[in-house]
């Protein structure tokens, strides 16, 4: 899954970072790493830009810059609360 696709109010781990070149090195700067929680807070009234937090701090990305990082979703405790 890719983070663009990820819920608002969901969390996901990042798993691989895609993109060439300045892309790529621009988003591992931002702390946009394998192994990062990152949580999609808020998005546009058209939907594009998206807002997430990581790391302490929210950062606001394009949805094509989104679709270059790979994610898995994290189960959130009301979910696993629910099925027992």
């Amino acid at each position: 899954m890719t983070l663009d696709k990820l819920p608002i109010g969901s969390s996901g781990v990042i798993t691989a970072v895609g993109g060439e070149g300045a892309l790529r090195c621009r988003l591992l700067d931002m702390g946009l790493i394998p192994r990062t929680q990152v949580t999609v807070r808020k998005s546009a009234p058209m939907g594009d830009p998206i807002e997430i937090h990581l790391r302490g701090y929210e950062l606001t990305l394009r949805l094509e810059d989104a679709k270059q990082i790979t994610i898995m979703p994290i189960e959130s405790d009301k979910s696993e609360n629910q099925s027992k």
